[in-house]
């Protein structure tokens, strides 16, 4: 790994350090160079630099929000052996803690900065002599991504789309719904869906969705900070609601009533939040169910029975 690096970041000096880690998809290693820090995400999987190409996208794109640090990537590689890397920004991290507060105003403005966007490009365009490009990016009004991403290892379709309760059923449910169908064949998760779907409008009733920019798998294994703040790292981001969200960020803990109260503070729970918070928690526990098996069953098949009444 070290003559790649050097190779394909133009280094003179790379050096393996003591910091490694991992999760349930990556291994990673941090290294010395003579250019920084950074830190190396290795996988061996076919579809490795698919799910890293579409990591960089993403954090590529909260990057330029300026709203919440992420570690800056800066390359994904071929590595040996067929696996794939994906080359970052080293960042010293600890678990969330002081910061969460603060986490939850900017993941708010990571948000509504895209709603923000719209707003300010209006105004300009309706202003006499102003404007002028003073915005380098463009609103967007659709929900999808350029890339596809990955929530683990399993890609996500993000074909744009104007609606999106569309988006929500046939590109996150249904493909999830899709792989359970062929993995098991379960009659009671396939009965459950038919039903859901005809549910799923009214859970969205008079709701003006604005797509927003996520983080897309913001639990709290993915969040931590350092002595400046907030960091959320392993995005797999795109354009859409954002009460998303808050969906896995609720199901396994490690958010704080500050956290909440904060993020809440500046995109206040809409009617129906709740019941709209277990649908996006079906996707979560699906994806689950397809990474690890069925024991998270269960808990996908309750969550359509409640919604389902």
């Amino acid at each position: 790994m070290e003559a790649l690096l050097r190779r394909e970041l133009g280094c003179d000096f790379v050096r393996a350090t003591g910091h490694s880690g991992g999760g349930c998809i990556s291994q990673g290693q941090s290294y010395d160079t003579d250019r920084g820090r950074v830190f190396v995400k290795v996988n061996s999987k076919a579809e490795a630099r698919r799910m890293f190409e579409g990591e960089m996208a993403s954090l590529t794109a909260i990057l330029r929000t300026d709203t919440v640090r992420v570690p800056k990537p800066i390359k994904v590689l071929d590595a040996p052996g067929g696996s794939s890397a994906l080359v970052m920004e080293h960042v010293d991290m600890r678990a969330l803690d002081s910061h969460a507060a603060r986490l939850g105003t900017q993941l708010a403005d990571l948000h509504l900065e895209n709603k923000r966007l719209g707003e300010t490009l209006r105004k300009e365009a309706s202003t006499v002599g102003k404007g002028g490009g003073q915005v380098d990016r463009a609103f967007v009004d659709k929900f999808g991504f350029d890339v596809v991403t990955c929530c683990g290892y399993l890609p996500q379709v993000n074909d744009w789309q104007d609606d999106w309760v569309t988006f929500y059923a046939r590109q996150r449910i249904q493909p999830q719904m899709d792989m359970v169908e062929k993995g098991s064949g379960d009659r009671e998760a396939r009965e459950l869906w038919s039903a859901l779907q005809l549910k799923i409008p009214d859970l969205f009733r008079d709701l003006d969705i604005v797509p927003a920019l996520l983080h897309g798998d913001l639990w709290a294994g993915n969040v931590a900070e350092d002595s400046s703040g907030p960091v959320i790292f392993d995005p797999a981001s795109f354009y859409g609601h954002a009460e998303y969200e808050l969906a896995i960020a609720g199901m396994f803990g490690g958010f704080g009533r500050s956290f909440y109260s904060a993020y809440h503070g500046a995109i206040p729970k809409a009617p129906g939040f709740e019941a709209r918070l277990q649908l996006y928690q079906l996707f979560h526990y699906l994806n689950h169910w397809n990474h690890f098996g069925s024991g998270y069953r269960g808990s996908s098949l309750n969550i359509m029975r409640n919604l389902v009444r």
